[in-house]
């Protein structure tokens, strides 16, 4: 036992965490996952040679002779400079310089020397213990086959997934709010999604969950430094850091910015739900607003732009795209709401794309055609701060007025009115929350939908990631739905009374974040609701750029998870019609059953399309040997579905892999509907009683119950709670 005990610690101590294939017996493999656990990988041919690397290595950094000095860029990073020595200095300093050099090489020579010696002797070491171990290994082996056992050794098959187990019981110790949200800073690691590719992730992940996967790739976004990052810092040059910040911080409601994009954590904190301070529509902006709107709310509209457009893209397919950069002319895009923002993601699309339909490389003579694109800037201030970032752009002061004739002349007019100009994609990120009627915000959906291309153009709207900004979402969704698309599986009634001034309804489909048509569920009652806990959102993690963290002032975290809610619809083209898309309770059921046996180039039907399948609206939630889904499925409910190890090896892998937002296809082993807190109805008379001081408080009052929630989840003593939701008050109000 003793000589056992000593060949594993002597394998440990040559190998590391790594171990050879074969390399130990089956008791000393034992006694080795006894004392040090399962080896992580298998030692490979270059983990040997580590040493000869590190030797190489060494003999590169020799300490340059050059004169160096370094000074800080743009981007706080340090640069050399080297420079030339003045032959004017006395003799004496120049002797003294250089004879302080020469002492400074001479020992940094022996150091080096010294090192050579210790690596030349470790080197032999590893080579003799290396070779010796062979010949055990040899014997062993060879042992084992005169014995008869052939046997294989399970613990060493199931190695792999004794590591994932590993890996994954610390995720199963993070804490999950009573708003079914994972701490702030554990909802997504880019480095590990890079690590699970590089440890095979893609080869052991089925096509169907690699496919129903969203968000950005990698996880954590960086905004480009070329396009967006040194452009933007060219125009805050002439700007003191102290004035800009003071004038963010007073404008968008103080030190964590809560009335810009972002939105910080409610914990302990008194913070007001609110819009943006700033809109890019707004008449009036003084010089150092118009500072701190592109410093402070560009970066995290094009986070949120980027994520959505990043799922249209995957849900919609890459011919609708490419269709676009063959288009005369190229795509019409119209940013509503970002100054910008918008227009510099979506050609960050275009020109990816164009990269991969040109496998060969992409030459300067023959660029991504970028098409036109039309930015709303309501104060010619934001204008000129803007037209510096864009090229090929118009600039609009405000959009043109709704008529609902234009569209539709068949109403009982000619349509003698000048056709107006309509575009491929609409983007209109906060645009909804500053107006303040809810005539005026159904209005402004309404012109944005008379603004696609009716032959397949895309409207995306979003709003923040909070209670009344996910309300203010789901209500353009259902006017869309009650107005204007139509669903192919139900009779549709033609508009009688003030909704005939609308028109029939025509070709459309949501693509993005629903995989169904019905009424939301988490919108039961149209309006605002007090004291709401669920409401459909998602994040984004971004790099803050070096300006906007000047004036957040931190200095340990230089990335930023931003909440969002957002709806992507298309006009004129339904794929439940052209690609069989079904939704509903037979695409639930057979979500439910899984298609993890179905494969994309089988001759069956049984690959499903990812618009019929259910999307994680939370945080998956990870036990020990099993993992629990909170979903929204394709027949319009919120469900909770537990994927059990015994269920499906490969299932439950995924499930422990998936992320907040992706769409499920592996099914589950059990499924009941979860409880949605969906608050109280607040009724329009006491609001107007109230007044909007009231309404100020109902929100702060919202997110300070966000805040004790967040609170309690961290510390592990929240309980389970349920809001009555009311239904006496059913207007279309929101």
């Amino acid at each position: 036992m003793a000589q056992v005990e000593e060949v594993v610690h002597q394998a440990r101590q040559t190998f590391g965490e790594t171990l050879p294939t074969d390399f130990l017996s089956d008791e000393e493999y034992k006694l080795y996952e006894r004392l040090y656990g399962p080896p992580v990988d298998t030692t490979r041919p270059e983990d040997i040679e580590l040493l000869q690397s590190k030797h190489e290595e060494q003999a590169e950094n020799v300490h340059s002779e050059k004169n160096l000095l370094f000074k800080e860029d743009l981007e706080g990073n340090l640069e050399g400079v080297e420079y030339l020595q003045d032959e004017s200095l006395p003799e004496k300093f120049r002797n003294d310089a250089e004879a302080a050099k020469s002492e400074e090489v001479v020992g940094i020579q022996k150091e080096l020397n010294f090192q050579r010696r210790r690596l030349k002797e470790q080197e032999t070491d590893f080579k003799a213990r290396l070779a010796l171990f062979r010949d055990i290994a040899a014997a062993n082996k060879a042992l084992s086959v005169e014995s008869g056992g052939d046997e294989p050794d399970s613990a060493r098959i199931n190695d792999a997934e004794e590591v994932d187990m590993r890996e994954t019981e610390a995720e199963n110790e993070e804490s999950i709010d009573e708003y079914g949200m994972q701490d702030d800073f554990d909802i997504e690691d880019p480095e590990d999604e890079i690590d699970d590719f590089e440890r095979g992730d893609s080869v052991r992940t089925h096509p169907l969950t690699a496919a129903a996967r969203s968000g950005t790739a990698p996880a954590t976004l960086q905004i480009p430094k070329n396009a967006v990052v040194l452009p933007v810092a060219a125009i805050l040059r002439d700007a003191s850091n102290k004035h800009l910040t003071e004038v963010a911080q007073k404008t968008f409601g103080g030190v964590v910015l809560p009335n810009s994009t972002a939105t910080p954590s409610t914990a302990g904190r008194h913070l007001q739900q609110a819009p943006i301070a700033l809109e890019a529509s707004q008449k009036y902006m003084g010089d150092m607003e118009g500072n701190a709107y592109i410093a402070a709310i560009m970066p995290g509209a094009y986070s949120v732009i980027m994520n959505t457009l990043v799922e249209v893209r995957k849900r919609i397919g890459s011919e609708w795209l490419r269709s676009l950069l063959k288009k005369e002319g190229g795509p019409r895009i119209l940013d509503a709401g970002a100054a910008g923002a918008g227009v510099q993601a979506w050609r960050e699309i275009l020109q990816a794309e164009w990269k991969s339909m040109h496998p060969d490389g992409v030459s300067d003579t023959d660029p991504a055609p970028l098409g036109k694109a039309t930015v709303v800037t309501g104060s010619n201030v934001l204008r000129h701060k803007a037209s510096r970032l864009l090229e090929n752009t118009t600039f609009l002061p405000r959009l043109p007025d709704y008529n609902p004739e234009r569209d539709h002349p068949t109403l009982g007019t000619p349509n003698v009115v000048q056709p107006r100009k309509q575009y491929d994609i609409v983007l209109a990120p906060h645009t909804l929350w500053g107006l303040k009627e809810d005539y005026v915000r159904k209005t402004q959906v309404q012109n944005f939908w008379s603004l696609l291309n009716p032959a397949g153009g895309v409207l995306i709207i979003i709003e923040k990631g909070v209670p009344r900004g996910f309300e203010l979402v789901a209500g353009a969704r259902e006017l869309l739905l009650s107005r204007h698309i139509a669903s192919p599986d139900l009779s549709e009634e033609p508009h009688t009374g003030q909704d005939s001034q609308y028109g029939p309804k025509e070709k459309g489909m949501i693509i993005a974040p629903c995989t169904n048509h019905t009424r939301c569920p988490m919108y039961t009652t149209p309006g605002q609701s007090k004291g709401r806990k669920d409401l459909c959102h998602f994040s984004q993690r971004f790099i803050r750029p070096p300006y906007l963290q000047r004036i957040l002032g931190q200095k340990g975290q230089n990335h930023e998870d931003i909440k969002f809610s957002y709806i992507a619809v298309q006009r004129g083209v339904d794929q439940r019609q052209t690609h069989g898309i079904t939704q509903g309770s037979q695409a639930t059921a057979a979500a439910l059953t899984g298609y993890e046996g179905s494969s994309e180039a089988s001759s069956d039907s049984l690959w499903p399309h990812v618009l019929s399948l259910p999307r994680a609206v939370l945080p998956p939630i990870k036990r020990r040997g099993h993992v629990i889904l909170d979903l929204c499925t394709p027949a319009g409910r919120i469900e909770r579905w537990t994927v059990p190890k015994s269920f499906s090896r490969q299932a439950y892998r995924d499930a422990r892999k998936s992320k907040w937002g992706d769409l499920w296809a592996l099914g589950a082993k059990t499924a009941i509907p979860r409880n949605i807190r969906l608050g109280m109805k607040i009724k329009k008379e006491k609001m107007k009683a109230a007044g909007e001081l009231d309404s100020e408080r109902n929100d702060s009052d919202d997110l300070r119950e966000f805040g004790k929630f967040e609170k309690r989840a961290k510390k592990g003593k929240f309980q389970k709670q349920r809001q009555k939701v009311t239904h006496g008050d059913s207007g279309d109000g929101w």
